[in-house]
C-alpha cells in the first residue's frame, strides 16, 4: 500500500474529474515526472511536518500497487532526497495522472502526543 497526502480541495476537484493529477503540494506530476507516496505512517508524518505544518485539513489517500502497475503506472522506490542517494526511500509513481477510483481516502493517524 503507497499512501499520499492530498489537499482537501486538489481531492475534490479530482473526485469532480475522475483523475488526481498532483505531485505534491504546488505541483503537478506532469511538471515533476512522478507523483510523490510514502510507504509507512512514519514517512506520512515527517512529510506532514515538512511540506503540510499549515494545513492540518489535508486527506491521505490509499494507493494499491497493484492496481496501479495493472492500470500501466510504475512504482519506484528513490531517494527522497535526490541529492543523497543514501537517503530514506520513498515511492514514486510513475506514468501519468492516477485514475481517482484507485484512490481510498483514510483517517490521517494524530502522531503520539498529538490532541484529538
Amino acid at each position: 500500500m503507497i499512501l499520499h497526502i492530498a489537499l482537501a480541495e486538489d481531492w475534490a476537484q479530482a473526485q469532480r474529474r475522475g483523475t488526481y493529477p498532483w505531485s505534491t503540494r504546488g505541483v503537478l506530476a506532469s511538471q515533476q515526472g512522478f507523483v510523490h507516496g510514502c510507504a509507512t505512517i512514519e514517512q506520512v508524518g515527517a512529510v506532514m511536518d515538512a511540506i503540510y505544518p499549515d494545513r492540518p485539513d489535508v486527506v491521505l489517500l490509499e494507493v494499491d500497487e497493484a492496481a496501479l502497475v495493472s492500470h500501466g503506472l510504475e512504482v519506484r522506490e528513490e531517494p527522497g532526497d535526490p541529492t543523497d542517494p543514501g537517503s530514506e526511500l520513498f515511492p514514486h509513481i510513475y506514468g501519468g495522472p492516477l485514475p481517482c477510483r484507485l484512490l481510498r481516502p483514510c483517517p490521517l493517524p494524530l502522531p503520539p502526543g498529538k490532541p484529538q
